[in-house]
């Protein structure tokens, strides 16, 4: 019967599996390609709604199942299905790769799946590369190949290096501590976490995880990736895996108890450090997927502050806002894949006209913009205010402080979104944009979410609490 525990990550094999022999059919068919993965990817979210209140151990106690991870696994899913539904017109791609474009995905999934439920560090650094290599790829993919081939090199090796600086991490923590469990390194650490090796190697251990947010230093690769990939891996990439990033570093900060002063000083300086570069960065872009790709560094910031107040309350936040960024984010790449509908890249004067050439694009991305820069009653605010209101539990007013002058600064290049949107008219008259109807349902469907969970967010913050009580 344990093998029950296991049924998400089977079954995301196994659409991997038909997706891998649908690679190999002689003729392309990308609405076949496209419906069979919308239908799995929905039936994938059932699965793991059904295994929410699922809890056990697996393969000798290496692989953990309970609240937090299935929580996280139906996040993941959700992504994977929301990015799917925009794969309608997947013109950034070539035809004959869809299979192999959707095989990535679904397998990219489950090696984030097999993270978050990773509680043995071998398992943990080999999830995270098969979830590394599938990005890699999926960038490479695209049409425009100089872009999408320079955009996965660089992804590649920025990644390798943060690989072989985790690995490094690793080898000290398990010379500090002879422990290769997260159980284990939960009653080994907090005695030990003052000396130097195991501050140095939890440190180098978190440089991957840090990686996959796009943390600073290590977030060089996210607005040339966000830039070459097609616009439907890009969200991929800032959405669902960002999702995982989370539940990982959360995890390992966790590892730590109260945490040893040093780790806490590091992780308070890269929280406003990737606050101020991402925000400061994103003020002076005018290609619309840079511009999010700095938000993205600043967002991981935010993320940081609660994830470094070592708290149900920190963690409970941070869960809340990967939570919001998930909305938040695909939200806007819905909007951008629906004007690039040929699947180029867009400038933020692109946008001119689309309130007229689309009202209820325009309104999703006003909506979306507003959570993104923490303005209520949306739910990017609840999201700040949480990660906010830990941190001030904790005596860190100054990290608030910095964090509030951060989001000031982010509402200047986010009001130049929407002015674009709003108040600018295109040099050449454009057609409407022409939605179907299942995209219109969508688009209102996430604009309830974002206002409806901002003003009454109980349910998701009960639900957020209760996970974050499983890392205690």
């Amino acid at each position: 019967m344990k093998w029950l525990l296991f049924y998400p990550e089977l079954y995301y094999f196994a659409a991997g599996i038909i997706f891998l022999l649908m690679s190999m059919a002689k003729q392309n068919n990308a609405r076949r390609d496209y419906f069979s993965a919308l239908f799995l990817a929905v039936l994938g979210v059932v699965i793991c709604l059904v295994s929410i209140r699922q809890q056990g151990l697996l393969f000798f106690e290496a692989y953990r199942v309970d609240l937090f991870s299935q929580v996280f696994k139906v996040l993941l899913s959700i992504g994977l299905f929301l990015i799917i539904s925009i794969c309608s017109n997947l013109n950034g791609v070539a035809e004959r790769y869809h299979p192999e474009f959707y095989l990535l995905l679904f397998l990219c999934t489950l090696a984030m799946m097999l993270l978050v439920s990773s509680v043995h560090i071998l398992s943990i650094y080999v999830a995270l590369e098969l979830s590394s290599y599938s990005l890699y790829i999926l960038v490479a993919l695209r049409n425009d190949e100089q872009k999408g081939l320079e955009a996965g090199l660089k992804y590649f090796l920025v990644g390798i290096f943060a690989s072989a600086v985790m690995l490094f991490g690793v080898a000290l923590l398990y010379s500090a501590t002879q422990a290769t469990y997260v159980t284990e390194m939960i009653r080994v650490l907090p005695g030990v976490l003052d000396t130097p090796t195991v501050v140095i190697g939890l440190l180098l251990t978190l440089c991957g995880f840090f990686f996959k947010l796009a943390v600073f230093p290590f977030h060089f690769w996210a607005p040339d990736v966000y830039q070459g990939a097609a616009n439907q891996a890009t969200a991929y990439i800032a959405t669902v895996s960002k999702v995982a990033a989370v539940a990982i570093l959360t995890r390992m900060v966790a590892v730590s108890g109260d945490g040893s002063i040093y780790l806490v000083h590091v992780l308070v300086t890269l929280a406003i450090v990737s606050m101020t570069v991402g925000n400061l960065a994103a003020l002076v872009q005018k290609d619309f997927k840079r511009l999010l790709a700095y938000s993205t560094v600043a967002h991981a910031g935010y993320v940081l502050i609660g994830i470094l107040s070592m708290n149900s309350a920190g963690y409970m936040g941070a869960i809340f806002y990967v939570t919001a960024l998930l909305f938040m984010k695909f939200t806007v790449f819905l909007v951008v894949v629906n004007v690039a509908d040929d699947g180029r890249n867009l400038a933020i004067s692109n946008l001119a006209g689309l309130y007229r050439r689309s009202p209820l694009l325009a309104m999703a991305l006003m909506v979306s913009i507003f959570s993104l820069a923490g303005i209520p009653p949306t739910i990017g605010f609840t999201g700040k205010f949480l990660v906010f209101i830990a941190a001030l539990e904790k005596g860190y007013f100054t990290l608030v402080l910095i964090a509030m002058i951060n989001v000031v600064i982010s509402l200047y290049y986010y009001l130049l979104i929407l002015k674009a949107a709003y108040l600018l008219e295109p040099e050449e008259a454009q057609a409407g944009i022409q939605l179907s109807t299942p995209i219109k349902m969508l688009t209102g469907a996430l604009v309830v979410v974002m206002v409806v969970v901002g003003i009454y967010p109980h349910h998701l913050i009960e639900l957020t609490k209760a996970a974050a009580q499983m890392l205690n």
